[in-house]
């Protein structure tokens, strides 16, 4: 972290807390800054029961028998009687109350006029005996008993701060008095008031919590919505375009803050319905469990019915998206049918999204940028071995997920070479650092590494030198390609595999190393210092350590590997 960013934070972490003590001082010692808001309407908020507003015995709360700590609260229509000792336990107002000197406390009468009766009684009921009984239709109104402190502050910083010049000055420290304006609510009652809340939200009525909590200066309310929009992202896009830029991305961002998990999922299957392992490989898993007990479990299932299929994955906004096609019969003949689908870990709900322009098998996708790019492959009709007529696709296509439309873009620059055919990963492979996308294929004439980069933002084309040629790396098959700092290749010949890679900056090919021959088939991911690759002699995902080249085996998969895509998900 930023040793300044990390001082201010520190700087304003005090200046706030400061603030919050000297607010509410200047709160309990002028409560009639309390008369200058507008009483709450108490008539949107009818308890469950309303026994309490005709029975003075229903509105006395104490702990034991109370004694000297009782006093009399007056809301905007009935009055309490409370044991201010718990309530002070409850709310830093009533605790900075009782250890004052105020009239209020010789009196032990306390005016809350501006606050709604109903809105009071939920607050003791659950402070007291720990019952919420708030319908969700009342949930705002409870929530918005910050706005009460809220407008106090507002009026203060009027106050205070006369002189033009000084009141945007003010204004800029409203965030800091956050904290402070929950002065009445207790934090506990607050969070149940949010997790109640947070199981009510709702497409027709999230986005007018949102312009509550901005009304109120409600960080925690905020973040509820923010949490159900992030949670239903691509499900609400209609609602994330509402928001504006900076709001957008803390919604992306709270999209990766859940668990992470390691995902196995079968690309291609060449099986039929007969065999007793296609059901089985009609899932996602996920790897679960601590060192010694882990082992991977089915988390949902594909959405579509077929013994056969052939998709790429591809991980945007923490949603996994598969791409290509399955095997359906139409009119007593079989064909393929293309089809995409989005998984949403948070949900486990699938949802068809729109399929490529083309018909494509054992291509790449590269999430980029916001939006997924569909690089190479060939055509998709049949799930035959590739031969010397089989040829690679030139053209590329995009896929906008908020639109949910694909285009064409800036073709793949193979005009005086072709790239080697091979079914042991996706033709070519291709990955993403920053705004390009890089593309590495085998020459078919010769053999060498050719490194592609595609610039999102300029819609073009261009080739990495030098290639990386045989005299450089014994490297006739490519497994891999990923980014770090870095791009990222493995390969291997016929005794040993090969780790390099290759600098964007500089334009140059790192060391050459070489670890022992395991044979790899699929889609891997690169996290951290470790890339993850499926291992078909090991019937499971191999992880190979950076910094060591080493290799170590995880638990074995419930199903064969034959070409399996291995990927994070954050749940």
């Amino acid at each position: 972290m930023n040793p300044f960013k990390e001082y201010f934070r520190l700087l304003f972490d005090s200046i706030g807390l400061w603030l919050k003590n000297c607010l509410i001082r200047i709160l309990v010692a002028f409560p009639v800054l309390s008369t200058w808001i507008v009483c709450l309407d108490t008539r949107s908020c009818q308890s469950v029961s309303e026994e309490w507003k005709t029975n003075e015995a229903l509105c006395t709360y104490c702990i034991g028998d109370g004694g000297e700590t009782m006093v009399t609260v007056q809301t905007s229509t009935h009055v309490f009687h409370v044991d201010i000792r718990r309530l002070s336990e409850c709310s830093e107002y009533f605790r900075a109350l009782s250890q004052s000197r105020m009239r209020e406390t010789s009196e032990n009468l306390i005016h809350l006029d501006h606050v709604s009766s109903s809105i009071f009684y939920s607050i003791l009921e659950f402070s007291f005996y720990s019952k919420f009984n708030v319908p969700e239709e009342e949930l705002g109104a409870h929530i918005q008993v910050n706005k009460d402190s809220c407008l106090i502050l507002v009026r203060l910083v009027n106050t205070l701060f006369c002189n033009s010049e000084q009141k945007p000055k003010a204004y800029g420290l409203l965030p800091l008095f956050l904290k402070v304006s929950s002065y009445l609510l207790a934090e506990s009652f607050l969070s149940r008031c949010l997790s109640v809340l947070a199981d009510e939200l709702r497409p027709d009525n999230c986005l007018s919590y949102l312009n509550l909590a901005q009304e109120i200066c409600c960080a925690d309310l905020k973040m509820t919505v923010f949490t159900y929009l992030s949670r239903n992202m691509m499900e609400l896009s209609h609602l994330i375009r509402c928001l504006n830029n900076e709001e957008k991305e803390e919604v992306f961002h709270l999209r990766i803050q859940g668990d992470q998990c390691l995902c196995s999922l079968r690309k291609e299957n060449l099986t039929s319905l007969k065999d007793p392992e296609t059901k089985c490989a009609r899932h996602i898993f996920t790897l679960k469990g601590s060192d010694d007990s882990r082992a991977w479990h089915p988390v949902s299932e594909l959405p579509f019915k077929a013994d056969k299929w052939c998709f790429t994955a591809v991980i945007l906004y923490n949603y996994l998206y598969i791409i290509g096609g399955y095997r359906q019969r139409v009119k007593r003949v079989w064909e393929f049918k293309m089809a995409s689908f989005r998984f949403n870990p948070f949900t486990h709900a699938w949802n068809a999204t729109a399929p490529l322009l083309k018909h494509r098998r054992h291509f790449s996708a590269v999430a980029c940028e916001g939006c997924i790019y569909a690089v190479g492959g060939w055509y998709l009709d049949s799930l035959v071995t590739p031969d010397s007529s089989t040829s690679l696709y030139t053209a590329v296509e995009c896929y906008d997920p908020w639109e949910d439309t694909w285009r064409f873009v800036s073709s793949l620059p193979l005009t005086d070479f072709q790239f080697t055919m091979s079914l042991s990963h996706d033709v070519p492979l291709a990955t993403s650092l920053g705004h390009c996308i890089f593309v590495l294929g085998s020459i078919q004439r010769t053999g060498e590494k050719l490194l592609l980069q595609y610039n999102t933002r300029q819609d073009s084309w261009c080739e990495l030198l030098p290639t990386l040629t045989r005299a450089d790396a014994d490297l006739p098959t490519l497994y891999f390609l990923g980014a770090t700092d870095r791009l990222l290749v493995i390969g291997g010949n016929n005794s040993e595999n090969v780790v390099t890679s290759f600098c964007v900056q500089s334009q140059k090919w790192g060391q050459v190393h070489r670890t022992e021959k395991v044979a790899f088939a699929g889609q891997g991911t690169v996290a951290g210092d470790q890339v993850m690759l499926p291992c078909i002699e090991h019937n499971t995902v191999a992880v190979m350590d950076l910094h060591t080249f080493s290799l170590r085996a995880l638990p074995a998969l419930p199903i064969s590997t034959s070409y399996e895509a291995v990927f994070y998900l954050h749940f």
